[in-house]
């Protein structure tokens, strides 16, 4: 079965209409429509259409870019239509995995896009290093004061308040507090073990 899809952007102000003729054209059973941003994943009629696909069917777009605006996640929706044992086909671009020239097209496209995926990492990674050189902690900054972690830290090792209850009460994620707290545990366990070293001098 050749099962299609057709998306604009609300913003656009555009209908499916040629994508829908194309996709007609291409001798498409079933089409699948919505007005989604390409960016979004949650977009529940692509989902649907992927459902629909069993081994042997054919996913149809009109142009890459109606399927996803995101190499990553143009990448990883054509991985999980190739586990499904189904294939791909682009009509603008003329892409289509069931032939091997399509299949090598799109390893390609893959292999570009994890050589970028490399790079960005390196240059993290040195990013990284050259602020630990000059002082600066790298890394995503916290949305907890050090006096926040304080309070969380005494109100659950004194067991005034459970992990969950002080998650709720400073909005994070109960991970967070169970992090702080073993941080915390952690250099009082140090701590003591050094004291004990000392004392025995």
């Amino acid at each position: 079965m050749l099962i299609g899809y057709a998306r604009v952007s609300r913003q656009d102000g555009q209908d499916t209409a040629v994508q829908i003729e194309a996709l007609k054209a291409a001798g498409v059973d079933r089409i699948f429509e919505e007005k989604a941003s390409g960016g979004r994943w949650d977009r529940p009629q692509l989902h649907r259409a992927i459902e629909q696909l069993r081994p042997g069917d054919v996913f149809i777009v009109w142009k890459l870019d109606r399927l996803s605006r995101s190499l990553k996640d143009l990448l990883t929706l054509l991985e999980k239509i190739d586990a499904i044992g189904a294939g791909f086909r682009s009509l603008t671009e003329a892409i289509d995995t069931t032939t091997p020239a399509g299949r090598m097209m799109m390893q390609m496209v893959g292999s570009f896009a994890e050589f970028e995926r490399a790079m960005i990492r390196e240059r993290t990674k040195a990013g990284l290093a050259a602020a630990k050189r000059q002082g600066r902690v790298g890394g995503r900054r916290s949305k907890l004061t050090r006096q926040q972690q304080q309070e969380i830290v005494e109100m659950v090792t004194s067991e005034r308040r459970s992990g969950s209850e002080a998650a709720r009460l400073f909005n994070v994620h109960p991970a967070t507090v169970s992090r702080l707290v073993a941080k915390s545990r952690h250099k009082e366990a140090t701590i003591d073990s050094s004291n004990q070293c000392y004392s025995s001098f």
